[in-house]
């Protein structure tokens, strides 16, 4: 017989989002239920992976190293989603962003100056004390003071939905420390329900619907848990679909990396500091169009169009120390032709391609802070920014594959974080928060920390709003 348990709200997932929703709904007066696909060990999603957060500041606070109005951080998210965003929530979400250092480091996050290299973010983005797994424990611990009740390795089977309003769940939990122990199912019946589950990155039969056999060779940065089970439950149950399937939070990686679960340190941050070269020896794409804050996340989908799926980037002995230094040492030689040899790329189309862009820089002040002039002419495509001939050896080469961190696919909502029916109507008492939702704000392209922004944010919409309608 399945055992039968009731609570205010059923929150599905065990990150940023699902706690900050949890935390909400329970200072709403709500019994609140966290139910977490991953192991104790693993919780978190891809919360664990992250170091910051973006947030609009009027001043600085010692640690943010100056402003950051709600305009600029406004015109950065128009310039990097090209607009493809749904303007009104994306102003809520900026709006609602100035409230989140103080919530956060009321559960008892702390936050650090921000890191150096390329990622020097100290004036717009906190950066945790301890990263995303020190933030997470410290939001766990809250949770729980609070009397949130939470169980690990525990799947939502399903949802019973009927016209547009939750009814109940079945849940199934396992024992990873048992494997003898059969299944735990029990069938959850709450009064809201809030989808906090991420998107479905880790699936990869649904990558390949949007972006066919290549979806093979991406590695998947998230957490392997992340399967889009719940959002694909909600789809079918007719809430409305927001966002391209094909567009992503993706980033190019580390060829190295592993297939799953590799994290924010397998990214690297070398592109604007040289070129980047296809398997045919062969550029295709503006290596120093804005600062690598801003556009590192279109390379994943840059990469993810080249011929299987690869691409190098070229650097020369000048460009070593630009950059945080990465996980994986590079590949280093004597002779751009012995470099090719070792990264699999025909010398002569190589060495043609880096002689024809040395040609192309023209002189200026390379500074890596600033917009320098450093850049091409005549060249396609060009370099915009802190472009210098690659002639200083020895030469390092990196290979870079594309790395999903999450998908842009999701269920549309409204200001209250309700899920809107395909019908255009709002439910009543169902509510999404973080990587499931986040299509609405981002149509595409991406801003560093912008995702824990929406996860916050929504997250706490959506638990305030899950409480309140239990209370009416």
């Amino acid at each position: 017989m399945t055992e039968k348990l009731t609570f205010d709200v059923l929150v599905a997932g065990g990150g940023n989002a699902a706690l900050c929703a949890a935390l909400a709904a329970t200072k709403g007066g709500a019994k609140v239920l966290v139910v977490e696909a991953a192991p104790k060990a693993w919780r978190g999603g891809n919360t664990r992976h992250t170091r910051n957060m973006r947030v609009a500041h009027d001043e600085g606070n010692g640690i943010l190293t100056g402003p950051y109005p709600k305009d600029e951080f406004m015109d950065d998210l128009m310039r990097v989603t090209k607009g493809n965003t749904d303007s009104d929530l994306a102003n809520l979400t900026l709006e609602k962003s100035k409230e989140l250092w103080d919530f956060l480091y009321g559960q008892g996050v702390r936050f650090q100056p921000s890191l150096g290299g390329t990622l020097s973010l100290g004036r717009t983005n906190a950066f945790f004390l301890g990263g995303g797994r020190s933030m997470l424990n410290a939001l766990y611990r809250a949770a729980e003071d609070a009397g949130v009740t939470i169980l690990y390795d525990t799947r939502l089977n399903s949802l019973k939905i009927e016209d547009g309003f939750f009814v109940s769940a079945e849940i199934e939990s396992h024992w990873q420390d048992d494997a003898t122990e059969p299944a735990v199912k029990r069938e959850i019946s709450a009064r809201s329900f809030v989808a906090a589950a991420g998107g479905f990155e880790a699936n990869i039969e649904w990558l390949k619907e949007a972006w066919g056999p290549a979806a093979e060779n991406f590695l998947i940065r998230g957490t392997p848990y992340n399967k889009g089970h719940v959002l694909r439950t909600l789809l079918d149950a007719g809430v409305q679909a927001v966002g391209d399937p094909k567009q992503c939070h993706a980033v190019a990686i580390d060829g190295r990396a592993p297939k799953f679960d590799g994290g924010i340190v397998t990214r690297l941050d070398c592109v604007p500091f040289g070129v980047v070269l296809n398997t045919k020896g062969e550029r295709f794409y503006d290596e120093g169009e804005d600062f690598w804050p801003k556009r590192y996340a279109i390379w994943g989908r840059l990469v993810a169009a080249q011929p299987d799926q690869v691409g190098h980037v070229i650097i020369d002995s000048k460009a070593i120390n630009d950059f945080m230094p990465s996980v994986f040492p590079p590949e280093k030689a004597d002779t751009l032709d012995e470099l090719a040899g070792k990264i699999g790329l025909d010398p002569g189309a190589m060495k043609a391609t880096i002689d024809t862009f040395n040609g192309a820089c023209r002189p200026g002040t390379f500074d890596a802070s600033i917009h320098d002039d450093c850049h091409t002419e005549g060249l396609t495509p060009p370099k915009s920014h802190w472009a210098r001939p690659i002639t200083e050896p020895p030469f390092y080469a990196y290979t870079l594959r594309p790395g999903i961190t999450f998908t842009y696919l999701g269920v549309k909502v409204n200001s209250d974080a309700r899920m809107v029916m395909t019908d255009g109507t709002a439910s009543a008492n169902l509510f999404a928060a973080g990587e499931i939702m986040a299509g609405n704000v981002l149509g595409e392209g991406y801003l560093a920390g912008i995702g824990m922004t929406i996860g916050s944010v929504f997250g706490r919409i959506a638990g305030e709003e899950a409480a309140r309608y239990v209370r009416n």
